[in-house]
């Protein structure tokens, strides 16, 4: 983004103004050698009683320095630098990339969040992904295997949309691929030439599914430098499931759903993030404005200056008018002895 500013005109070389003091100076005398005298009285015309006449020709003299007046200012003015001086700034935004991989099984349907685990995930999601400003963010949903649900994007509106439309069951399930999730979520950070790579991993099980270990997924990243925040959502114990019983429709069960701290800390303190516990929606928001706060995008602002020199629109009027006094001074007001 550039902001520029145009600041009213000023000069480089101002002490050449001082060349407009000499003006009062240089009419005088110009004045006082036009005079003509007569060579036997030693007395201008003025004294001698004579009075010249009012035709165009005895009125040149005084055009003739105003010519030069004019020539002079218009010198000193261009000799003095005028110019423009525009002002700017370049603002550079050294921005995050950031890829949000969020759990999606069907335990994410818990209902200790309101409504439940996987819709207070998404709100605060979008919430997070809004105030980044210009990070890029891209977002990996995962079962039992994972699935990239949007790529790395600056736009931030498209981004939302597809995060809304993330639901339990949309991909195989059954199982939990935390593994798979951070290695699907590298391979879209690991080419990226950003200032940091960072992931934030959600989910609210333990991993039993899948081809890569989360240590070594989390080692992976480690490699590639990526930093990953993990973050494990549910009060723990028993909670409210809903299930859908073909007979009496949909009801809620009490089931145990146990997050894996263990493994979640160990993945965040190998790629040096942070593991925090969502026990609730105001704790899932908490947890993401400390983390929008871990990771601020650095801006960096260049100022500069450009001149646009006026020196040319001062002293060519003024050479055309210095020429044009010595045209007069050459034929109409040229004295003959």
């Amino acid at each position: 983004m550039i902001a520029a500013i145009t600041s009213p005109l000023s000069f480089s070389q101002p002490w050449w103004l001082l060349l407009l003091l000499l003006i009062p100076v240089l009419y005088f005398v110009r004045k006082r050698r036009d005079l003509p005298y007569f060579p036997s009285l030693n007395l201008p015309v003025e004294e001698a009683g004579l009075r010249r006449g009012k035709s165009f020709r005895t009125k040149l003299p005084g055009f003739s320095g105003v010519l030069m007046s004019a020539a002079w200012v218009s010198t000193a003015l261009g000799m003095a630098g005028p110019q423009w001086t525009e002002r700017g700034k370049d603002r550079y935004n050294e921005g995050i990339d950031i890829i949000l991989a969020m759990d999606i099984s069907l335990s994410m349907l818990a209902r200790d969040f309101d409504p439940d685990r996987l819709e207070a995930s998404k709100d605060v999601a979008a919430r997070f992904i809004r105030e980044r400003g210009p990070d890029r963010i891209g977002m990996v949903v995962f079962a039992g295997h994972p699935f990239t649900l949007c790529p790395l994007t600056a736009d931030k509106a498209a981004m939302i949309i597809l995060l809304q439309q993330a639901q339990a069951g949309f991909i195989e399930d059954g199982s939990t691929a935390i593994g798979d999730g951070i290695a699907t979520a590298i391979n879209r950070l690991r080419e990226s030439d950003a200032k940091s790579k960072v992931i934030i991993l959600i989910t609210d099980g333990e991993n039993n599914a899948g081809n890569i270990d989360p240590i070594t997924a989390a080692e992976l990243a480690k490699s590639f430098g990526i930093k990953t925040y993990t973050i494990g959502v549910g009060k723990g114990g028993l909670v409210p499931f809903p299930v859908d019983d073909p007979l009496f429709g949909r009801r809620y069960v009490q089931v145990t759903v146990d997050v894996d701290e263990t493994v979640l800390k160990r993945i965040a303190d190998i790629t040096g993030g942070l593991f925090f516990r969502a026990r609730d929606s105001a704790a899932l928001s908490e947890i993401y404005e400390k983390i929008n706060k871990l990771e601020k995008s650095e801006v960096k602002v260049k100022e500069y200056r450009s001149y646009n020199e006026l020196f040319a629109f001062f002293l060519i009027p003024a050479l055309i008018l210095f020429l044009f006094e010595i045209f007069l001074k050459r034929t109409v007001l040229l004295k003959v002895p």
